[in-house]
């Protein structure tokens, strides 16, 4: 009885063990096909992933167009080639792409690719410029250009007639640029987008039209007139419509930097004080239609009749006179703070100004200011205000010494 029980534990042990050496022949026998299989996949991979990254092979394959955006880094041109289904793997494509001749070549557009292609063709295809794209010259537009010198520079340049620029601003309307919507309803102006043509480089290419080229100077007032201005404008209770007026204005007067703000706060106080702004420009606007071809006027051209005169009608022109810079902006959004009324010109061909804060003062200096020296000629400095030069007892005369 003792030997058969001790049999049968013998027996059911080597079972077990049995069972057990079974069971893991089994698992090692799935892990060597798993291996088998991962080792398959990894070669396939790799010789996969090589084949893209260098075969120069190419066959016949579906045709498929592909749009590659403005500004796309390769990961993102890759993202664009393998959604398609151009590409399997999209490291292997920016890798190829840094590797070869067409590193920051590549072209925004859309472009005809196919699928039989080697990743090689398909940059050669995206890096050649799409000549409807392609930049044949640059207009550069200067600060204080009006709408029809803009148009006379865009006929002269070949890019299109003044006409059809003309007719290109006259069709924009407020539905288009909510900015707009500051010039005032029925507003007797010569364009309702005269000051809002930002002045800057564009890039023409060979089918750059007049309504293209409009709406590229309004984007780009957009884009520079930005939020702070905007809230600067709110402070001061103005619109775009009122700030591009004064800068229109400072634009015209101002050839130096420092005197920007200077001109706007004689602007800003004048109307403060409801005085006639008395801006020549304002009249050489209307009076020259635009052109600012006229260097002189005449008395009577100060009593022009016309919404822009300044000389004839208080407060602001009834709109813009030109289109202004970002630096005449800043100064209408920012003006100087002082008391000065006056300025005039003394130095024509630096474009100097003297201030002043009376009506005295200003003859004085327009006569020809002090004589400090005594030396025969005006010692007033461009720029400066009167009261630093201001002796009660040498005031500057013609007269000669005894």
């Amino acid at each position: 009885m003792g030997n058969y029980a001790y049999s049968t534990i013998i027996d059911k042990g080597l079972k077990i063990a049995m069972t057990k050496f079974v069971k893991i022949i089994i698992g090692l026998a799935a892990a060597f096909l798993l291996f088998l299989i991962v080792s398959d996949y990894i070669r396939d991979y790799k010789n996969d992933y090589n084949e893209e990254l260098t075969s120069t092979a190419s066959h016949d394959g579906e045709e498929v167009e592909v749009v590659i955006p403005k500004n796309a880094s390769a990961k993102e041109i890759a993202e664009v080639l393998h959604k398609a289904g151009l590409i399997k793997y999209e490291r292997a494509f920016v890798k190829r792409l840094q590797d070869s001749e067409y590193r920051g070549k590549l072209q925004s557009g859309t472009f005809k690719l196919h699928k039989g292609m080697n990743t090689l063709e398909m940059m050669e295809i995206m890096a050649k410029e799409d000549e409807d794209s392609k930049i044949v010259k640059q207009l550069v537009i200067p600060e204080g250009f009006t709408v029809d010198m803009i148009a006379a520079k865009c006929q002269e340049e070949g890019i299109c007639s003044t006409t059809d620029f003309v007719n290109a601003v006259k069709s924009v309307t407020a539905t288009d640029f909510e900015y707009l919507n500051d010039v005032p309803s029925g507003v007797n102006v010569r364009y309702k987008l005269e000051g809002y043509l930002f002045p800057a480089t564009y890039d023409i290419t060979k089918n750059t039209t007049a309504a293209d080229l409009v709406s590229m100077m309004l984007n780009a007032f957009e884009a520079y007139y930005t939020a702070e201005m905007k809230a600067r404008a709110l402070e001061r209770n103005m619109t775009s419509y009122d700030v591009l007026t004064i800068a229109s204005m400072i634009e015209r007067e101002a050839k130096l930097d420092d005197e920007r703000p200077k001109i706007a706060s004689v602007i800003y106080n004048r109307l403060d004080k409801d005085m006639l702004l008395q801006v020549d420009s304002t009249v050489l606007y209307p009076l020259t239609d635009g052109r600012y071809d006229v260097e002189e006027m005449t008395v009577d051209d100060l009593s022009l009749d016309s919404p822009y005169n300044t000389y004839v009608y208080k407060g602001k022109p009834v709109g813009p006179i030109c289109n202004p810079g970002l630096a005449c902006i800043n100064a209408a959004l920012n003006p100087e703070e002082t008391s000065y009324l006056y300025y005039h010109i003394v130095d024509e061909e630096k474009g100097e100004h003297v201030f002043t804060e009376t009506y005295e003062e200003h003859e004085a200096t327009m006569n020809g200011g002090t004589d400090l020296d005594g030396d025969g000629i005006p010692d007033i400095e461009p720029g400066q205000p009167y009261e630093l030069n201001n002796v009660e007892d040498d005031v500057w005369s013609n007269r000669d010494e005894d």
